[in-house]
């Protein structure tokens, strides 16, 4: 895309990470930790993306199952440490077969991202959203993004795209796989929280009660309740639960016979008033049909409606659902996943795949190296890997390991002025090991029985 009237350069910098979710902000701590000059962009008012925005528990910290192993540490173990000094954090063990989650408060993170991505030297944009890419010899060489004050032109040596959806490597030209192209793409969800809730009376129901009592109000055609095992949670706040219930398509054909998905505004537009109307529909089923929550209110939905995938980058190399499976490990692992694959899918139901118990399958550094680049890197839900991948190793914590694995390397690309793709595999294992990352099972923890 090429702009004719004159783009004022407003940053210079040695590494640009474009998108400050748990990915992009974890990258930009690690590559300003590592001495490099670093912008973080992001178009919210606000860090943390779908951490801030949409959840508020981290999962894929811990393996599932009775014996947890704690899989992710670093960066990702100063976030929870910075958000216990703001208040209390809760650790929920085996959250509906995925693991411990750690739920904490949204507002607490978005200023502990602030605090660890200032405190490290990184520079936030805010408000900012990326319009171009200007690419030479596959190498991307600055970007435009829209702000209040106009367009504005960045320059980096080295890119990081942690955008979700693939932004700058879309806008870039760079190879993805569009979700839904070739498996069903994983559906999207708008969160909310309730207030006022008699939490006595909600714990003693079991967890296939309350499923039961969601599809009898769906059957009872006084609810539009396309999902019938959703969710609710303990929060840090007596009283406030949080929920995963609704369910909206990410994918239509379009007229012209195209696929659309969350990546298209009218698409996103729709989605979101959809959601919104969606949430009505699941409050007033929790107050008339569930104990506990006859007198509670609805207080809060997410900020936006939460979106799994939509475009997954090709890398040097494509995590695959075997992989996953067979728990596989890697001579360029940079992180670890135990979490199953859950897959959201279009009907009633969640699917869920584990690994072996207590055991987790390695993240390759080949799957943050974009094949049709020469500077680029990605982390977060847009790294390299098919759609059953992606299931189990998109969760929060593995996007920030993925997030200090990729704002490492790429500190250590620019110092050393090779590629990312060129790197000196071991020495990275090496410094993210001395950082605290949890690179194999013998670095992890002992396992807790829970």
């Amino acid at each position: 895309m090429t702009f004719t009237t004159e783009t004022p350069t407003i940053a210079d910098v040695d590494i640009c990470v474009v998108g400050s979710g748990s990915a992009g902000s974890t990258a930009a701590i690690a590559a300003a930790r590592s001495g490099a000059s670093v912008l973080l962009i992001d178009r919210l008012p606000f860090l943390g993306g779908t951490s801030t925005a949409v959840l508020d528990t981290f999962y894929g910290f811990y393996t599932p199952g009775s014996s947890a192993r704690k899989v992710v540490g670093g960066i990702g173990d100063d976030v929870v440490a910075g958000l216990r000094e703001l208040g209390p954090v809760v650790e929920r063990p085996n959250t509906y077969g995925a693991g411990t989650g750690i739920t904490y408060l949204a507002e607490h993170l978005k200023v502990t991202w602030e605090r660890l991505v200032t405190d490290a030297g990184a520079q936030p944009l805010l408000h900012a959203l990326v319009q171009a890419a200007d690419v030479r010899d596959r190498r991307i060489t600055s970007i435009v993004v829209a702000t209040r004050a106009g367009l504005a032109r960045v320059r980096a040596t080295t890119f990081i795209d942690a955008s979700g959806d693939a932004d700058l490597c879309a806008f870039a030209g760079f190879g993805y796989e569009t979700a839904g192209e070739v498996d069903p793409a994983q559906t999207l969800t708008t969160t909310f929280r309730v207030a006022n809730v008699d939490m006595e009376r909600r714990r003693a129901i079991p967890r296939a009660e309350f499923h039961r009592l969601m599809a009898e109000a769906a059957e009872s055609g006084d609810y539009d309740l396309p999902r019938r095992e959703g969710s609710d949670h303990i929060t840090p706040v007596d009283g406030v639960v949080a929920t995963i219930m609704t369910r909206l398509d990410s994918v239509r054909c379009g007229a012209d016979g195209r696929l659309v998905n969350a990546t298209d505004p009218w698409f996103l537009t729709d989605a979101e008033i959809l959601g919104r109307r969606q949430v009505l529909e699941y409050a007033r089923f929790l107050v008339d049909r569930v104990p506990g929550y006859e007198r509670a209110s609805l207080v809060a939905l997410g900020t936006q409606i939460g979106v799994r995938e939509t475009r997954r980058v090709y890398g040097d190399y494509r995590l695959t659902r075997d992989d996953v499976l067979a728990a596989r490990d890697f001579d360029d692992a940079i992180g670890l996943c135990g979490a199953p694959i859950e897959d959201h899918h279009g009907g009633a139901d969640t699917v869920w795949q584990y690994l072996p118990d207590g055991q987790a399958v390695g993240i390759p550094y080949r799957s943050l190296v974009v094949r049709d680049a020469a500077n680029v890197l990605v982390a977060g839900r847009c790294f390299s890997a098919t759609h059953d991948a992606h299931a189990s190793v998109r969760s929060m914590a593995q996007c920030m390991a993925m997030g200090q694995a990729a704002g490492t390397a790429a500190a250590m690309s620019v110092a050393s002025g090779r590629d990312p793709r060129d790197l000196d595999i071991a020495a990275l294992r090496h410094r993210l090991r001395a950082d605290g990352a949890i690179l194999s099972l013998a670095d992890a923890p002992a396992a807790v029985t829970r």
